[in-house]
């Protein structure tokens, strides 16, 4: 498929060729559209609340691209004969809901009948050419700075089983339903080397994506990284999804875990929805750009720093846990 003229065009700034958010595809000097797809069965109980998340998560990439969205088209997979149509209603009324939040426009969609119940949604937003923020321009000296805390994929699975309170449940669903915006809008302000948002590969997936895309290695603080409440004592207890498990293995490969125990593992490693931006941004400006995600009204926290590729690092270079 890399080599196939399908997936080259001269107007096409960013394909499937690397592991960026979007695609974006230039129409002209001035306009380039940002363009992503998702969707996933529930993850929480209420089926209004799951509509938001998911159209949430869908517009997140194309915040983290820098670009603003425009439209979107929905996706539904519903079991026509074993669930009610009132029950889909609301989904695609908390769907709507974040639309409307993000000043996106629904043009319309496809549904199938399917045995498993599925929502999502295609989105496509515009960015101005020069103004594109992909994930391999960080550098060495980069701040990375991260603006929601993690443990979603924990927290949905305690749900499932029944073991998450309400308080845990709620601080979940707020974190996943709050969009990336405001967010976008201060690493615009101040300018970022690279960004991504975090979601179905973890942080450590993510950041790794980053870090082979942009040839340098990193090293993250654990003690600092923000956690949902309820998300460590989950990993502890072994309430663990099976995403999280595999993205463990696959970061296994190129993350140097020191002394952290299982459970930060874990967590670092947990698969999120509608997660944040990790961003990386020249170390004398994360101040500022701490200070503009305030101003956003979003919050930010330095993990870490972006540091040289060392051959030991390997040729995708490495995340050091300390």
């Amino acid at each position: 498929m890399n080599n196939s003229a399908v997936v080259r065009h001269d107007d096409l700034i960013v394909g499937i060729g690397g592991s960026d958010d979007a695609g974006v595809y230039r129409i002209s000097d001035e306009v380039a559209l940002v363009q992503t797809i998702d969707f996933f069965t529930p993850i929480v109980d209420e089926a209004y609340d799951w509509g938001r998340i998911a159209a949430s998560n869908a517009l997140s990439d194309v915040y983290a691209m820098g670009g603003a969205p425009l439209t979107a088209l929905q996706l539904v997979g519903w079991p026509r004969d074993r669930l009610p149509f009132d029950l889909l209603a609301d989904v695609l009324d908390g769907g709507a809901a974040i639309l409307e939040e993000a000043h996106c426009t629904l043009v319309g969609g496809h549904s199938i009948d399917d045995n498993e119940p599925k929502y999502g949604l295609a989105v496509t937003g515009v960015v101005h050419p020069d103004d594109i923020i992909t994930n391999e321009g960080a550098r060495p000296g980069d701040a990375l700075v991260l603006t929601k805390p993690i443990g979603t994929g924990l927290v949905a699975t305690a749900i499932k089983r029944g073991v998450a309170n309400r308080e845990i449940r709620d601080a979940a669903v707020e974190t996943m339903v709050r969009l990336n915006a405001a967010a976008a809008r201060a690493m615009r302000r101040v300018g970022v080397s690279a960004a991504t948002d975090v979601t179905g590969f973890g942080l450590l997936g993510h950041l790794g994506e980053m870090l082979r895309a942009s040839g340098v290695s990193a090293e993250i603080e654990a003690a600092v990284v923000p956690l949902l409440p309820g998300a460590r004592q989950f990993a502890i207890d072994n309430i663990v999804p099976g995403g999280t498990v595999r993205n463990l293995e696959a970061a296994a490969r190129f993350t140097r875990f020191g002394d952290a125990d299982e459970p930060i593992r874990l967590l670092l490693a947990d698969a999120q929805t509608s997660g944040g931006l990790l961003l990386a941004v020249n170390g004398p400006l994360a101040k500022a750009l701490l200070q503009a995600l305030e101003e956003e009204g979003e919050t930010g926290t330095v993990i870490g720093r972006v540091v040289a590729r060392d051959f030991s690092d390997g040729p995708s270079g490495a995340i050091t846990v300390v």
